[in-house]
């Protein structure tokens, strides 16, 4: 196992979110005598980048630390076509420093640059111990520093950069950077260099350990079908049941939302930050509404600890985990917003079927048939006690499929779930798909119609 030291010093203070690489695709593989499974196809960059870069750090003041291992160069095409896991690991080839293009080394180097990089390198003002040759890239630019050196023991190059802030005085960090990275002899924590395992799942587990390896106060737990990340303040008995939770909601979906897709090669990923400021940082302003999403791109399930609240922590979970699962269930198609928040809903609430709003039943009928056409910008629109009458209307639809339309003589909604998933996998639609498994205007009006008396008999 090749293993990096990285600097324990003050660059390595506040480390930040580590994204999970992009997918770009997803395909359904279809084999003779076998499920259908989904392979997830990736920007290969992305990989590249996520498996290259050890850690980011920020100080208190803004200036930003990154380190990363050069020992597999970038893409020798920038518009290379998306890639499986295993596609793109069983093509990387480890290089020797020695034998590698010099264009495609600065060419790694200006991928990963927060600056544009200089091709005319200069050298550290005196020869380090324990490194074969040091570079600094930046030029004439002094708002950062950027180092490739190659050690002693590697047979690779690495690579450590500093963007400074605004005002600061360029040679005095500049000998910080150099007495810190180069002549410091502190203890670094070491990384493990991602797996090259022949399984996608494994390559997607090696890729989530990595993205939290360099970080103190990270912590990983796995089971089989998850990997849980978190820097949760003595939050191990939270995780330990979180995970058995996260088992116990997964079959609880795949048993009342089955699906046809062989689901053996994928990973439940969920990332779990201590503070709201890091879930901030990791979702973008734009999220602020909310206190855990998924993040169908990055593949994962992203949330936060809100104010030591872990009961409300697991809700809102069983939640997303949801959404994670459906995604996977339906080939990453999206599914409406009515039936992925309905159900996301059903799973969240502990309840028995209370409403927790005050609600007409007659007006709640008339909105559901234009709640069942609504894509996910009419859904969400308007003010939050529209949308939260939304959420609530969406959920008694799954609510009344669960506990209410299979009493309705001759059991005439009893496939709609396996007809809806079906039709959207097939169609890539989800207003086609609920046509399909409504089956017709008479049908649906029947639907609205017990569910009104349903709800209005409980």
């Amino acid at each position: 196992m090749i293993l990096c030291a990285l600097v324990a010093s003050a660059f390595t203070v506040n480390p930040a979110p580590m994204e999970m690489p992009r997918a770009v695709d997803a395909y359904l593989v279809r084999e003779e005598g076998c499920k259908p499974r989904l392979e997830d196809r990736y920007d290969v960059l992305d990989l590249w980048i996520s498996r290259a870069v050890d850690g980011v750090w920020t100080d208190d003041d803004g200036r930003e630390f990154m380190l990363a291992a050069l020992d597999v160069l970038p893409p020798a095409l920038s518009s290379a076509p998306p890639e499986t896991r295993r596609g793109y690991v069983s093509g990387l080839v480890s290089y020797d420093w020695r034998k590698v293009d010099e264009a495609r080394l600065f060419d790694a180097i200006d991928k990963l640059s927060p600056v544009e990089p200089c091709e005319d390198f200069s050298r550290p003002r005196r020869r380090p111990r324990g490194f074969r040759e040091v570079r600094y890239y930046q030029g004439t630019n002094k708002t950062a520093i950027v180092c490739a050196y190659l050690r002693g023991d590697e047979s690779f190059w690495r690579l450590a950069t500093w963007k400074l802030r605004e005002g600061d005085a360029w040679d005095e960090k500049f000998e910080q950077f150099e007495d810190g990275v180069i002549y410091g002899d502190e203890a670094g924590i070491e990384v493990a260099r991602p797996s090259r395992v022949d399984d996608e799942r494994e390559l997607l587990r090696s890729d989530a350990r990595h993205s939290v390896a360099a970080y103190n106060g990270w912590r990983v737990t796995d089971s089989d079908e998850f990997t849980v990340l978190d820097n949760l303040v003595d939050g191990k008995t939270f995780i330990v049941a979180l995970t058995n939770d996260l088992k116990i909601s997964r079959a609880k979906y795949a048993e009342t939302v089955p699906t046809g897709i062989d689901g053996s090669n994928t990973l439940a990923v969920a990332r779990i930050f201590a503070t709201r400021a890091e879930y901030l940082e990791a979702a973008g302003e734009d999220m602020a509404w909310t206190a855990a999403y998924w993040n169908q791109a990055r593949r994962e399930l992203v949330a936060y600890l809100p104010e030591g609240d872990t009961k409300r922590l697991m809700k809102t979970i069983r939640h997303e985990a949801f959404h994670q699962y459906l995604s996977y269930a339906c080939s990453m198609i999206p599914a409406s917003p009515w039936f992925n928040e309905g159900y996301a809903e059903y799973f969240e609430d502990e309840s028995d079927g209370e409403w927790g709003i005050d609600v007409d039943f007659d007006e709640a009928a008339d909105m559901i048939a234009p709640l069942l056409e609504m894509d996910y910008g009419e859904f969400y629109a308007g003010s939050l006690e529209e949308k939260t009458l939304r959420y609530r209307l969406a959920w008694s639809i799954a609510y009344f499929i669960e506990n209410g339309a299979r009493k309705v003589r001759f059991d005439p909604f009893k496939n709609l779930k396996r007809d809806y998933v079906d039709a959207l996998v097939r169609t890539k639609d989800m207003r086609q798909a609920g046509a399909e498994a409504f089956g017709g205007v008479d049908n649906l009006r029947l639907f609205i119609a017990e569910w009104k008396k349903f709800w209005k008999n409980r």
